[in-house]
């Protein structure tokens, strides 16, 4: 699909910031690590590289979501994506994500594409009861300055900005306003689409640390309707403490008719925790790119 962010990228993990009326978790080696969306209770903080649009039954690759690997390829000019979609993350005891999330972009002009996510979040840390509530809301613009022939990759940028609606006391957001700045970069060869980069992610808090997310993807177009694909992706610590984390996602995009997607994600991380994350999600196209 095109578009992500966080994709939707999957994301850090960190306990909540005690300035911001967070209750603090332990800070832990590696961190309690849930690479995918919202932050919970103990402050387990999910990110998914949000997904972002389909293709039509005949048309390229999708790229982007459902990964946490995002791709530079924007919103086709006066398009639209709407995503109704849910993340689930595990860490031992701990549990956090949406569900669900609401998403949409939009192809403002030639080369970009506005977005928006509003996250329902739930939370909870081993011992204590599940929280639920509005999360961070992130907003973000996608450029796509180099295009893509058949010698060159497509290159973008994606920043995201995401806003402390969240109520952190609850562990349902940071407390702090953050932004990610990430560059990407695809290239297609036939059936075959890989894409991948990474950014810097500036996470002010007590406790926290700036971090960086490289991830890279490989994703076939299996058949007209069906796209599988696989992807490893790197964090840098998010907490002071922390450790660096490693993990592998797997998943597919399904196109069931010109406008309507579906889309899944699962993996676990293989160095820094031993966390599992898992993405499903419904995505509708529309307008005259669709």
């Amino acid at each position: 699909m095109k578009g992500g962010a966080p994709r939707r990228r999957f994301g850090d993990t960190r306990p909540a910031d005690p300035s911001a009326g967070g209750e603090a978790l332990e800070t832990r080696t590696p961190d309690p690590a849930i690479p995918l969306r919202r932050s919970g209770a103990a402050r387990v903080e999910l990110r998914l590289a949000a997904l972002l649009g389909a293709l039509l039954l005949s048309g390229p690759l999708l790229a982007g979501p459902p990964y946490a690997t995002d791709d530079p390829e924007p919103v086709p000019l006066r398009s639209w994506e709407l995503y109704l979609a849910g993340i689930y993350s595990a860490d031992g005891g701990d549990r956090a994500g949406d569900a669900p999330h609401v998403e949409a972009n939009y192809g403002a002009a030639p080369g970009l594409q506005l977005h928006l996510l509003v996250p329902l979040a739930f939370s909870r840390s081993a011992g204590t009861s599940t929280t639920f509530g509005l999360g961070d809301v992130e907003v973000g613009a996608k450029v796509r300055f180099v295009e893509e022939t058949d010698r060159r990759p497509q290159v973008g940028v994606f920043p995201l900005v995401e806003i402390p609606t969240g109520d952190a006391s609850r562990g349902l957001g940071a407390g702090h306003v953050r932004a990610y700045l990430p560059v990407w970069l695809q290239k297609s060869f036939g059936k075959w689409t890989t894409y991948g980069g990474g950014g810097y992610w500036l996470n002010p808090g007590e406790g926290n640390r700036d971090w960086w997310f490289a991830g890279w993807l490989l994703q076939l177009q299996a058949t007209a309707a069906f796209s599988p694909g696989v992807e490893l992706f790197y964090q840098s610590p998010s907490v002071e403490g922390g450790s660096p984390e490693v993990h592998v996602n797997a998943g597919f995009v399904l196109d069931i008719g010109e406008h309507h997607h579906v889309l899944f994600s699962a993996g676990r991380g293989i160095h820094g925790c031993g966390c599992d994350q898992a993405y499903a999600g419904y995505l509708f196209t529309f307008g005259p790119g669709s």
